[in-house]
Protein backbone atom coordinates (compact mmCIF):
# COMPACT_ATOMS: atom_id res chain seq x y z
CA UNK A 1 0.00 0.00 0.00
CA UNK A 2 2.83 2.42 0.80
CA UNK A 3 4.27 1.88 -2.67
CA UNK A 4 0.91 2.58 -4.28
CA UNK A 5 0.45 5.70 -2.19
CA UNK A 6 3.94 6.94 -3.02
CA UNK A 7 3.37 6.41 -6.74
CA UNK A 8 0.06 8.24 -6.61
CA UNK A 9 1.44 11.15 -4.67
CA UNK A 10 4.47 11.39 -6.94
CA UNK A 11 2.19 11.51 -9.97
CA UNK A 12 0.21 14.28 -8.31
CA UNK A 13 3.48 16.09 -7.73
CA UNK A 14 3.95 16.24 -11.48
CA UNK A 15 0.77 18.29 -11.65
CA UNK A 16 1.61 20.44 -8.64
CA UNK A 17 4.92 21.48 -10.12
CA UNK A 18 8.33 22.31 -8.57
CA UNK A 19 8.71 21.97 -4.83
CA UNK A 20 5.77 19.60 -4.36
CA UNK A 21 7.55 17.44 -1.79
CA UNK A 22 8.81 20.44 0.17
CA UNK A 23 5.40 22.12 0.26
CA UNK A 24 3.49 18.96 1.08
CA UNK A 25 4.82 17.33 4.28
CA UNK A 26 2.58 14.25 3.87
CA UNK A 27 4.17 13.59 0.47
CA UNK A 28 7.66 14.05 1.88
CA UNK A 29 6.75 11.65 4.70
CA UNK A 30 5.52 8.98 2.29
CA UNK A 31 8.68 9.34 0.21
CA UNK A 32 10.78 9.27 3.42
CA UNK A 33 12.47 12.57 2.58
CA UNK A 34 13.32 14.54 5.74
CA UNK A 35 12.33 18.19 6.01
CA UNK A 36 13.99 18.64 9.40
CA UNK A 37 16.85 17.40 11.55
CA UNK A 38 16.37 15.47 14.79
CA UNK A 39 15.00 17.83 17.43
CA UNK A 40 17.51 19.39 19.78
CA UNK A 41 20.18 19.60 17.09
CA UNK A 42 20.04 23.36 16.59
CA UNK A 43 18.89 24.91 13.31
CA UNK A 44 20.52 24.08 9.97
CA UNK A 45 21.18 27.05 7.72
CA UNK A 46 21.51 25.84 4.13
CA UNK A 47 22.46 27.68 0.96
CA UNK A 48 21.65 26.53 -2.58
CA UNK A 49 22.96 27.25 -6.10
CA UNK A 50 26.59 28.23 -5.45
CA UNK A 51 29.41 28.71 -5.53
CA UNK A 52 29.20 32.33 -6.67
CA UNK A 53 32.17 34.73 -6.93
CA UNK A 54 30.47 37.49 -4.93
CA UNK A 55 27.64 35.76 -3.08
CA UNK A 56 29.55 32.85 -1.55
CA UNK A 57 32.40 34.93 -0.05
CA UNK A 58 29.89 37.44 1.32
CA UNK A 59 27.83 34.68 2.95
CA UNK A 60 30.98 33.09 4.36
CA UNK A 61 32.03 36.43 5.83
CA UNK A 62 28.60 36.97 7.42
CA UNK A 63 28.59 33.46 8.88
CA UNK A 64 32.10 33.91 10.28
CA UNK A 65 31.14 37.21 11.90
CA UNK A 66 28.18 35.49 13.58
CA UNK A 67 30.06 32.34 14.55
CA UNK A 68 27.51 30.29 12.59
CA UNK A 69 27.88 27.10 10.57
CA UNK A 70 25.97 26.08 7.45
CA UNK A 71 25.63 23.57 4.63
CA UNK A 72 26.09 24.59 0.99
CA UNK A 73 24.28 22.66 -1.74
CA UNK A 74 26.51 23.10 -4.77
CA UNK A 75 25.91 23.06 -8.52
CA UNK A 76 28.54 21.05 -10.39
CA UNK A 77 28.82 23.38 -13.39
CA UNK A 78 29.61 26.25 -11.01
CA UNK A 79 32.06 24.14 -8.99
CA UNK A 80 34.00 23.43 -12.19
CA UNK A 81 34.52 27.18 -12.63
CA UNK A 82 35.17 28.06 -8.99
CA UNK A 83 36.59 25.07 -7.15
CA UNK A 84 38.62 27.34 -4.85
CA UNK A 85 35.40 28.66 -3.32
CA UNK A 86 34.37 25.13 -2.39
CA UNK A 87 37.67 24.71 -0.59
CA UNK A 88 37.00 27.99 1.25
CA UNK A 89 33.58 26.70 2.32
CA UNK A 90 35.09 23.55 3.81
CA UNK A 91 38.10 25.32 5.32
CA UNK A 92 35.69 27.62 7.18
CA UNK A 93 34.08 24.59 8.83
CA UNK A 94 30.95 24.33 6.72
CA UNK A 95 29.52 21.31 4.90
CA UNK A 96 29.38 20.92 1.11
CA UNK A 97 26.59 18.89 -0.49
CA UNK A 98 25.08 18.14 -3.91
CA UNK A 99 22.36 20.18 -5.59
CA UNK A 100 22.82 19.15 -9.24
CA UNK A 101 25.30 19.44 -12.06
CA UNK A 102 22.95 21.59 -14.09
CA UNK A 103 20.11 23.36 -12.27
CA UNK A 104 17.10 21.64 -13.85
CA UNK A 105 13.75 20.44 -12.57
CA UNK A 106 14.03 16.71 -11.94
CA UNK A 107 10.44 16.20 -13.09
CA UNK A 108 11.43 17.31 -16.59
CA UNK A 109 14.34 14.87 -16.92
CA UNK A 110 14.27 11.26 -18.02
CA UNK A 111 15.66 8.76 -15.50
CA UNK A 112 18.76 8.37 -17.69
CA UNK A 113 19.30 12.14 -17.96
CA UNK A 114 18.87 12.56 -14.22
CA UNK A 115 21.30 9.75 -13.41
CA UNK A 116 23.88 11.27 -15.75
CA UNK A 117 23.49 14.67 -14.11
CA UNK A 118 23.73 13.21 -10.61
CA UNK A 119 26.84 11.17 -11.38
CA UNK A 120 28.53 14.16 -12.94
CA UNK A 121 27.69 16.39 -9.96
CA UNK A 122 28.92 13.83 -7.43
CA UNK A 123 32.12 13.34 -9.42
CA UNK A 124 32.89 17.04 -9.80
CA UNK A 125 32.07 17.99 -6.21
CA UNK A 126 33.65 14.84 -4.78
CA UNK A 127 36.90 15.48 -6.65
CA UNK A 128 37.19 18.91 -5.04
CA UNK A 129 36.25 17.65 -1.57
CA UNK A 130 38.37 14.51 -1.77
CA UNK A 131 35.38 12.47 -0.58
CA UNK A 132 31.83 11.64 -1.56
CA UNK A 133 29.33 14.27 -0.38
CA UNK A 134 26.74 13.08 2.13
CA UNK A 135 23.61 15.03 1.18
CA UNK A 136 21.52 15.79 -1.88
CA UNK A 137 18.77 18.37 -2.39
CA UNK A 138 17.09 18.67 -5.80
CA UNK A 139 16.59 21.96 -7.65
CA UNK A 140 13.14 23.40 -6.85
CA UNK A 141 12.72 20.75 -4.15
CA UNK A 142 11.21 18.41 -6.75
CA UNK A 143 11.75 14.64 -6.55
CA UNK A 144 10.62 11.85 -8.85
CA UNK A 145 10.49 8.26 -7.65
CA UNK A 146 13.23 7.12 -10.09
CA UNK A 147 15.34 10.11 -9.11
CA UNK A 148 14.91 9.47 -5.41
CA UNK A 149 15.86 5.83 -5.86
CA UNK A 150 18.95 6.90 -7.80
CA UNK A 151 20.01 9.30 -5.05
CA UNK A 152 19.72 6.61 -2.41
CA UNK A 153 21.48 4.00 -4.53
CA UNK A 154 24.36 6.45 -4.85
CA UNK A 155 24.58 6.56 -1.03
CA UNK A 156 23.39 10.16 -0.72
CA UNK A 157 20.92 11.27 1.95
CA UNK A 158 17.99 13.24 0.48
CA UNK A 159 16.95 16.36 2.40
CA UNK A 160 14.53 19.22 1.75
CA UNK A 161 13.68 22.05 4.15
CA UNK A 162 11.14 23.12 6.75
CA UNK A 163 11.54 26.92 6.48
CA UNK A 164 12.68 29.34 3.79
CA UNK A 165 13.32 33.02 3.26
CA UNK A 166 11.99 33.32 -0.31
CA UNK A 167 15.26 35.07 -0.99
CA UNK A 168 15.29 34.06 -4.66
CA UNK A 169 12.53 36.61 -5.28
CA UNK A 170 13.90 40.08 -5.97
CA UNK A 171 10.85 41.64 -4.31
CA UNK A 172 11.64 40.11 -0.89
CA UNK A 173 13.42 42.53 1.45
CA UNK A 174 16.14 41.51 3.95
CA UNK A 175 13.66 42.07 6.80
CA UNK A 176 11.09 39.84 5.08
CA UNK A 177 13.70 37.15 4.40
CA UNK A 178 14.64 37.08 8.09
CA UNK A 179 11.01 37.08 9.22
CA UNK A 180 10.07 34.20 6.92
CA UNK A 181 13.16 32.20 7.86
CA UNK A 182 12.84 32.43 11.65
CA UNK A 183 9.27 33.57 12.39
CA UNK A 184 8.23 30.39 14.23
CA UNK A 185 11.50 28.52 14.09
CA UNK A 186 12.30 25.65 16.42
CA UNK A 187 15.12 23.21 17.04
CA UNK A 188 15.59 20.83 14.15
CA UNK A 189 14.38 23.18 11.42
CA UNK A 190 16.23 23.32 8.11
CA UNK A 191 16.28 26.81 6.57
CA UNK A 192 16.56 27.24 2.80
CA UNK A 193 18.53 30.27 1.57
CA UNK A 194 20.71 31.04 -1.47
CA UNK A 195 24.29 32.30 -1.85
CA UNK A 196 24.03 32.76 -5.64
CA UNK A 197 21.80 34.37 -8.25
CA UNK A 198 22.62 32.09 -11.19
CA UNK A 199 19.08 30.72 -11.35
CA UNK A 200 16.97 33.39 -9.64
CA UNK A 201 16.50 37.17 -9.43
CA UNK A 202 19.76 39.03 -10.26
CA UNK A 203 21.55 40.23 -7.14
CA UNK A 204 19.15 38.38 -4.82
CA UNK A 205 22.05 37.07 -2.72
CA UNK A 206 22.81 40.63 -1.53
CA UNK A 207 19.53 40.68 0.38
CA UNK A 208 20.30 37.25 1.82
CA UNK A 209 23.64 38.53 3.10
CA UNK A 210 21.91 41.55 4.63
CA UNK A 211 19.35 39.28 6.31
CA UNK A 212 21.87 36.88 7.84
CA UNK A 213 22.79 38.98 10.93
CA UNK A 214 19.09 39.29 11.76
CA UNK A 215 18.55 35.56 11.27
CA UNK A 216 21.45 34.54 13.51
CA UNK A 217 20.48 37.13 16.15
CA UNK A 218 16.93 35.78 16.20
CA UNK A 219 18.28 32.25 16.66
CA UNK A 220 20.47 33.42 19.53
CA UNK A 221 17.48 35.01 21.24
CA UNK A 222 15.79 31.61 21.11
CA UNK A 223 18.99 29.91 22.35
CA UNK A 224 19.36 28.05 19.06
CA UNK A 225 22.68 27.45 17.32
CA UNK A 226 23.14 27.70 13.55
CA UNK A 227 24.71 24.35 12.63
CA UNK A 228 25.70 22.18 9.70
CA UNK A 229 23.59 19.20 8.79
CA UNK A 230 24.70 16.26 10.96
CA UNK A 231 26.97 13.53 9.52
CA UNK A 232 24.10 11.05 9.39
CA UNK A 233 20.43 11.94 9.07
CA UNK A 234 17.63 9.39 9.25
CA UNK A 235 15.21 9.31 6.34
CA UNK A 236 12.04 9.49 8.33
Amino acid sequence: MAGIAAAGLAAAGGWWGPGAAAHCPPLAHVLRVPLRMPSGAGVALTFDDGPHPQGTPAVLEALAAAGAQATFFLVGEQVQRRASLVREIVAAGHEAAVHAHRHRNQMRLSPRAFTSDLERAVGVIGDVLGRTPAYYRPPYGAFTLPGLRGVRRRGLAPILWSRWGRDWDGRTSPAQIASLAVGEIRAGDVVLLHDADWYCSPGAYRKTVAALPRIVAALAQRRLDAVRLPPVLGAG
